[in-house]
């Protein structure tokens, strides 16, 4: 059997002008282009489960093409997609149907609106592939495809995950690899669309797989840079110390996501630094209070922990690691207002790198639900503006209008060249006067 594992990769902004001013403002939607050029881990997950027998190829699929184009012949195709690109995959599907070839759709997108994919897929795979996958690829072998799988009732330890298939990938063509050393999050912000709604809960994968993982890219990339695919890398503080202990004799260069709450740990600062962490990206969400009470469903930390922002980046930033502050534009509680205050905390805060979205109300996310109950959603089910950038529904404190002003403006505030040279340079000033102190108080101990 020929199978086919296909990645809709060209996540961008729907609305045009916010495309032509991505190519034009250094470092506007930069991490989004990033984050569309990962390879993507979960079919390469499954990849590692499929028996030697099947024929398998991994392809990244950053546009679909007229008709009749279809990116390889296969058997069966296995097809993964953001929300944004969901339609374009299911165009994509139902090609490849009209062929005769077998289609799986799975992923974040399918588990929430599994009756609307399973319309272009002979099956869907609902919640966690790795429970299941060996099951979907011996019906398919057998020609006895179940039309749903549903993993949501088995509970999947992190510790039975297969290695990901990274030979399967043409390395040059990336410039970081994603491994996973967790999944999930304590947090469930309400605008979270993340693998919490997989599966809920929050569980780490045993570090010796993780450095395994680590250890197989090397074989292909000696010096790699790696992307933890984590929503909360250390959430579970433990473990992350355990695994930055194991890291440092890897070498190798690495991104994660976090909170705020590492500030305030200098040895796991100190262990993330001596262990290759070039950048974390902290959500701070906003500058203000408001915006902030209740965006956890679980707790209202980053509310609590407002007044050590500032604190906490210049504490990170003082080891050498570099910050990325994610702004979340339009929570409810932020009017017009908010923008300025955005500029004036990044600014004085002396982030090295910054991250401006809009808040979007991703599908089935407790967001989604909220807000069509209080006939908020623009328009249901356009999961196409589902990119981060565009607006999906009604702010509270503003028109739609003013949050689409209010992005193009604030970004061409924030990526302007001069801007971002300056922030860059602020930092790498501080960090210089940071270890200037560390080195006068190592000798006055001595």
């Amino acid at each position: 059997m020929k199978l086919g594992l296909l990645a809709m990769s060209g996540t961008r902004a729907h609305n045009p002008e916010l495309t032509a001013m991505g190519l034009t403002l250094p470092g506007f939607v930069e991490r989004n282009r990033v984050i569309a050029s990962l390879p993507s881990l979960g079919l390469l997950t499954l990849a590692g489960l499929t028996p030697d027998s099947v024929d398998l190829t991994y392809v990244d699929v950053p546009d679909v093409r007229p008709e009749p184009w279809i990116p390889g012949e296969f058997d069966a195709v296995a097809i993964s997609s953001f929300s944004a690109q969901i339609k374009e995959a299911y165009a994509l599907a139902d090609r490849y149907r009209a062929l005769g070839t077998k289609v799986v759709l799975g992923g974040l997108h399918v588990t929430a609106v599994p009756h609307e994919a399973a319309a272009h897929a002979d099956a869907i795979v609902v919640g966690e592939g790795e429970p299941i996958w060996p099951r979907v690829v011996e019906d398919l072998q057998r020609g006895g495809l179940a039309q749903v799988y549903d993993s949501r009732g088995t509970r999947f330890d992190l510790a039975d995950s297969p290695m990901p298939r990274f030979e399967l990938l043409d390395i040059d063509r990336y410039n970081r690899i994603t491994v996973q050393t967790q999944r999930g999050c304590p947090f469930d912000c309400e605008f979270c669309a993340a693998s919490i709604r997989l599966a809920p809960g929050f569980k780490v994968k045993p570090v010796d797989r993780v450095i395994a993982e680590i250890r197989r890219i090397k074989s292909m990339w000696p010096r790699p840079f790696i992307e933890f695919a984590d929503d909360n890398t250390f959430a579970n503080k433990a473990h992350g110390r355990k695994l930055l202990r194991a890291l440092a004799a890897e070498r190798v260069r690495w991104f994660t996501e976090s909170d705020v709450s590492i500030a305030a740990d200098d040895e796991l600062l100190a262990l993330m630094r001596d262990s290759g962490c070039q950048q974390v990206l902290i959500g701070l969400e906003a500058p203000a209070r408001g915006p902030l009470e209740g965006l956890e469903r679980k707790s209202n930390f980053k509310a609590r922990q407002l007044d050590r922002y500032a604190e906490a980046i210049e504490r990170i930033q003082s080891h050498g690691i570099t910050v990325n502050g994610c702004f979340v534009l339009g929570l409810d509680g932020s009017g017009p207002e908010s923008f300025e205050d955005i500029r004036r905390f990044v600014l004085d805060s002396g982030l090295y790198e910054v991250q401006i979205t809009v808040q979007t109300a991703f599908p089935a996310t407790p967001l989604y639900e909220r807000l069509r109950r209080e006939g908020r959603i623009l328009r249901d089910g356009a999961w196409e503006l589902c990119t981060l950038f565009d607006v999906n529904f009604t702010p509270s404190g503003m028109t739609v209008a003013e949050l689409e002003q209010g992005l193009r403006d604030l970004a061409r505030q924030l990526y302007a060249a001069d801007v971002t040279q300056a922030r860059q340079k602020r930092f790498r000033e501080r960090l210089r006067q940071a270890r200037r102190s560390r080195l006068v108080e190592r000798e006055e101990r001595t």
